[in-house]
């Protein structure tokens, strides 16, 4: 396995404490906190730990309350609020430093049928007829701060490729859509919460930055600060992160230095696998 996945494994597994009390560890991607994606995927895996059963995660809604400190462990503390005959829910509490940094309800179902059906997937085009996405070219990214300059050279084990690419020398205001095709770096085992786990890992890249396209702006400035508040996944059919995916985002609003955003997650044969919703704060802020 590539070692990139093989590390992001790793950080997804937790360490029992005790009855319903795991620990993870953090990792410094070069974000001003511990990316939420981890605290996502984390948190998934202890409120997973807990259910018995063919039970699988179909939505989860979680809140972001205080930074997390990259260089500390997380401790997560889940509640076992129900066991019924379809449906078991768990609501998981993040805790650093003796205090909340997040909290999230997941629901778990045991699969059954029922009707079926879904939007069109948006017409882009393929991923083999795109580029990787890199980031910022060298001689812009040499003079950024070193936190956002690492963020960009940390490797990753996504590949992003771009149907709308930033162009980082001439921003300029954009409508507030984005589609960008993902995939792992390499193959995965097998098991569905696996990669439900990991997809909520890599929803949190590129969705808040949606919001600020129609400003001709991004978090890559100085000026703009960006913190998510709130995510919300629900998964709507079996899926694997090691094919090309879509992520269609796009932002209805930004008002009240918060900006909105929603997304479709399809394979790249048309099928919705997940649907995402994020509200963050945009804020615009004298330059340092």
């Amino acid at each position: 396995m590539d070692q990139r996945l093989a590390d992001l494994l790793e950080l997804l597994e937790l360490e029992q404490l005790e009855i319903n009390l795991f620990r993870g560890e953090s990792r410094d991607i070069g974000s001003p906190q511990v990316f939420g994606g981890q605290v996502l995927g984390q948190a998934l895996s202890a409120a997973g730990s807990t259910v018995h059963g063919e039970r699988t995660v179909h939505s989860l809604h979680a809140y972001f309350l205080r930074r997390g400190d990259c260089n500390a462990p997380i401790v997560y503390q889940v509640d076992r609020s129900l066991d019924g005959h379809s449906f078991s829910n768990r609501r998981v509490v993040a805790i650093q430093h003796g205090q909340q940094i997040f909290n999230m309800t997941a629901s778990f179902q045991v699969a059954e049928a029922g009707f079926d059906h879904q939007i069109d997937m948006p017409q882009v085009p393929a991923p083999e007829a795109l580029p990787d996405y890199v980031g910022p070219p060298p001689d812009l990214l040499e003079r950024m701060p070193d936190r956002l300059k690492r963020f960009f050279e940390q490797p990753r084990p996504f590949i992003f490729r771009m149907v709308q690419p930033p162009d980082f020398r001439h921003p300029r205001p954009e409508p507030p859509v984005r589609q960008i095709w993902f995939r792992a770096v390499g193959a995965l085992p097998e098991g569905e919460m696996l990669h439900r786990r990991l997809l909520a890992y890599v929803s949190d890249f590129f969705l808040l930055d949606t919001a600020t396209l129609p400003h001709g702006t991004s978090f890559t400035q100085p000026t703009v600060v960006l913190a998510s508040i709130d995510h919300a996944m629900w998964f709507h059919r079996p899926l694997r992160v090691d094919d090309w995916l879509l992520y269609a985002i796009q932002s209805p609003s930004a008002s009240g230095a918060r900006g909105f955003t929603t997304a479709s997650i399809f394979s790249r044969d048309g099928r919705l696998l997940a649907s995402a919703a994020q509200e963050g704060l945009v804020r615009v802020v004298k330059e340092r």
